[in-house]
């Protein structure tokens, strides 16, 4: 009886665990590397760039693309990503998306309905991350072939995520992230942008890759400022990584000052911690900002005596004026121009006093581009180099 009851639960446990009806093979799946979202003459533009594995491998490249591209509009997100499968030889596979690029025109419209649908569907996992395309559509940014890397999501990818450890004027975000600041009332993000430099129908070429310089190319430029799930506006490369300042995400950059008498010294910045506090100065909200900087000298091209003390002093003087101009430069920026705390001043005052934010918060809108920002900078100098004059000079 006994075992007539184990032989009896095994053919059942067999039954239940049989796990491959629902499998499909890879050789039925067209595996998507990056979305593209536009939205033109109503209707939204869905780009999506598929890998085609047998020229990504070596062993079976015979010289053709890498990707290819397919198209379709619809009513909806949802409905243009089903009316490419009339296009596609294969099924649509989302569980590898690395990127969404959200078109100019849409996110002029509004990004909130593509957003859900991103962070809806089951089968799109929530770490791709989500750019801009500024002075473009999605499909141009997606057309565009790139050398070294043979998949242009993956060369997006990886650009955007070395720029912003080593130069500090991009940002990393994902679907979760965004999802959680749309779900908050007048709330402000910042978006990574992308442009196509050069001849946008010359980037489906495969010439493209073929050339020792390629004529068209994707550069990251700057940040795309968002109020709710609206474009407002974009601040540069330079502005950008003074952000990354104040929002305590710079990894590392680099820095440029004058000399005393003639010529430039470059400074490399290994780390950078910022504090931002908020309080209440005689009834007035006023923000606080620490910026505690560590750097190396990298590059100098004038006559100086690192050995002198003094000259370290003036260097860490120096870098503190120079990045100190720059942070209130777009400080202004967001205050002035756009009316936009992307940097969360609000949340700053409501964490330091909450009684009194709770009497200015219905206000802030108009409170904010008159609010007190005081930034200050301390930077240390540790390194020198291999060299502390140079031998050349001498």
């Amino acid at each position: 009886m006994k075992k007539n009851l184990i032989v009896l639960s095994l053919i059942f446990l067999i039954l239940i665990l049989s796990g491959c009806w629902s499998k499909r093979e890879l050789n039925d799946l067209a595996l998507v590397a990056a979305l593209g979202i536009d939205f033109i003459d109503g209707e939204y533009a869905i780009s999506v760039q598929v890998i085609d594995p047998s020229q990504v491998s070596l062993k079976s490249a015979n010289g053709q693309a890498p990707v290819v591209t397919y198209h379709a509009e619809g009513k909806t997100v949802f409905e243009a990503v089903r009316k490419i499968l009339a296009l596609s030889p294969r099924k649509l596979y989302f569980a590898h998306l690395q990127l969404v690029v959200v078109g100019e025109e849409l996110a002029d419209k509004g990004i909130r309905d593509s957003v859900d649908f991103l962070a809806r569907d089951q089968e799109i996992r929530n770490d791709f991350t989500i750019i801009v395309s500024q002075q473009a559509t999605a499909k141009d940014v997606l057309n565009v072939l790139t050398p070294i890397e043979k998949i242009p999501a993956s060369r997006m990818l990886n650009s955007l995520k070395i720029t912003q450890d080593a130069w500090g004027s991009t940002l990393e975000v994902d679907v979760e992230d965004l999802v959680t600041d749309l779900g908050v009332n007048d709330q402000y993000f910042v978006l990574s942008a992308i442009e196509v430099l050069g001849d946008k129908t010359l980037g489906i070429d495969q010439t493209n890759v073929e050339r020792i310089e390629t004529p068209v190319k994707l550069k990251f430029t700057g940040l795309a400022i968002f109020k709710e799930d609206k474009l407002l506006g974009y601040i540069d490369e330079y502005n950008s990584k003074s952000f990354s300042y104040l929002n305590d995400n710079i990894k590392s950059t680099i820095e440029i000052i004058s000399c005393p008498s003639d010529g430039e010294l470059t400074t490399e910045i290994t780390q950078s911690k910022t504090k931002t506090k908020g309080i209440f100065k005689d009834g007035q909200p006023t923000i606080n900002i620490n910026i505690d900087i560590v750097q190396n000298v990298a590059e100098v091209k004038c006559d100086i005596d690192l050995t002198d003390i003094k000259t370290i002093d003036w260097i860490n003087n120096q870098t503190e004026k120079h990045i100190k101009k720059n942070t209130n430069q777009v400080l202004n920026i967001f205050q002035e121009n756009y009316q936009a705390d992307v940097l969360g001043f609000g949340e700053a005052i409501h964490r330091a006093n909450p009684t009194e934010w709770r009497k200015i918060k219905d206000d802030w809108q108009t409170i904010y581009p008159e609010v007190e920002v005081n930034v200050k900078v301390n930077v240390y100098t540790r390194g020198l180099g291999t060299l502390q004059n140079s031998k050349l000079k001498e």
